[in-house]
């Protein structure tokens, strides 16, 4: 290797050198600037829509029925931070109406613990009446119908009315005595003093 091929080598080698410096030079200046822009970076706040008048504002979620109760379907949900103008309250005043468009007539209803009225106290709300309570439709059960209709007949044996026998009622024969006779208490008697003579009768042998 000559003398030129030797200087040759080493321009190379320092370009190399600094072309690479330079490199690493722009990388550290763009990681320098992106954090730059990340900390100066401010969020654009987006400020919540106003409603003028009354109005309810959800502090965490609440559903939309069609009516107020929880047996009326339910519509939709405000989520936490939403505003609604009023329309009314129950009689009662624990459901709220609400401008809601899903609702019969632009009208919904929330439950009254579950949000916040601003603008006005809820005993102060026009009283709105309810509409109709919905019908609930009857539901088949699966499988009763054949049930029923399988199941063979069991005759059922009806009772039948048995007649008592007759009761045997006593009767009582009345003695007659023919001729006017003795009536029978003066027989008596004489039979009764007849057994005692005989009594002392036999007392007497033994005795002897």
């Amino acid at each position: 290797m000559n003398m030129k091929e030797k200087i040759g080598f080493l321009v190379l080698v320092v370009f190399v050198i600094f072309h690479s410096a330079e490199l690493a030079s722009a990388d550290e200046m763009d990681e320098a600037s992106n954090a730059n822009i990340t900390s100066t970076f401010t969020p654009t706040f987006v400020p919540t829509p106003t409603v003028s008048g009354v109005h309810i504002y959800v502090p965490e979620k609440a559903n939309v029925r069609s009516g107020p109760g929880t047996f009326y379907e339910k519509i939709g949900v405000l989520v936490a931070g939403q505003i609604s103008p009023v329309v009314g309250r129950t009689s009662v005043g624990e459901w709220i109406a609400i401008n809601y468009p899903e609702g019969s007539k632009d009208v919904a209803w929330v439950y009254a613990p579950l949000v916040l009225v601003r603008g006005m106290i809820i005993e102060d709300l026009p009283e709105i009446n309810a509409p109709p309570t919905p019908t609930l439709e009857a539901v088949p059960i699966e499988g009763l119908s054949s049930i029923s209709t399988d199941m063979p007949s069991i005759p059922v044996r009806l009772p039948t009315f048995t007649q008592s026998p007759p009761i045997a009622q006593p009767t009582f024969v009345t003695v007659e005595f023919e001729d006017q006779s003795l009536p029978p208490i003066v027989l008596i008697g004489s039979l009764f003093v007849l057994g005692i003579i005989s009594g002392m009768v036999a007392i007497v042998r033994q005795r002897r």
